[in-house]
């Protein structure tokens, strides 16, 4: 990948995970934290780019998670830190795996939804709680869907992000969903587009992400990029409008 786009997808990455989260630095790292969700995904450090960080770093970036009762962990483009994955694994890390990274910067040709399906952008507090029990149900959370969750798409929706909601035409029950965070210089990350069982082989999640890019692009954002799951997701996000250019390592210390 061009190394000023690694370079500013990457920094809309940590941009994003500093937003309403415990922030520290550790000598060429940036350490965030979720107070509210231990979701491991929400807990993260990002390197500086070139970033080199001494064994010491990394035990005090463990030391520092474990206290607060988080799984260390971090998320980041390989390319632009290229000696760090070395350095954790030394100290028993594991690779949980290298996500495609996707990118869109022209919005993807409007095509009709699914049948019976409508596409929108979430922002009444009842589509804001559609739109977090989708993903809640989705991602295979138990329990109750948390007011933290809709707390959390309330900030994206009024910050300049962008949450999508699919849900039936006739009966409005939420059916998909998916958000673009808030940008950073122009460039954010589509991400936790999720459909519900009973609704999923029907095209949705490929409806949504272009219309979430759509709407982001529409918008004034640059760049859209996403992490897929893997190839079979990559597939669907192609479709929708995305090119695979880049991996992202996601790396953590074992419990």
């Amino acid at each position: 990948m061009e190394r000023a786009l690694a370079r500013r997808i990457q920094e809309s990455i940590r941009a994003d995970a500093c937003r309403a989260r415990e922030v520290a630095r550790i000598g060429e790292l940036t350490v965030t934290l979720s107070m509210e969700d231990p979701n491991p995904y929400l807990n993260y450090a990002v390197p500086d780019e070139g970033a080199e960080p001494s064994d010491a770093e990394v035990r005090e970036l463990v030391a520092w998670y474990r206290k607060r009762r988080r799984r260390p962990r971090l998320e980041y483009l390989a390319e632009l830190a290229p000696e760090v994955e070395d350095v954790l694994v030394g100290q028993a890390f594991g690779v949980e795996g290298r996500l495609p990274l996707m990118t869109c910067t022209s919005p993807p040709p409007a095509r009709p939804a699914p049948e019976g399906i409508e596409l929108l952008r979430a922002l009444s507090d009842d589509e804001l709680e559609g739109t977090a029990l989708v993903q809640w149900e989705a991602y295979e959370a138990d329990g109750p869907v948390p007011e933290r969750a809709v707390r959390g798409l309330r900030r994206t929706a009024v910050s300049g992000g962008v949450v999508g909601l699919a849900r039936d035409g006739s009966t409005h029950e939420p059916a998909g969903a998916g958000l673009v965070t808030a940008p950073q210089d122009g460039f954010a990350e589509l991400t936790s587009v999720g459909v519900r069982e009973n609704f999923r082989r029907r095209g949705i999640a490929e409806a949504l992400t272009a219309f979430l890019a759509r709407e982001a692009l529409a918008g004034g954002m640059t760049c859209v990029f996403l992490m897929a799951k893997g190839d079979a997701e990559a597939g669907i996000y192609e479709r929708a409008g995305f090119v695979r250019t880049s991996d992202v390592l996601h790396i953590s210390l074992p419990d």
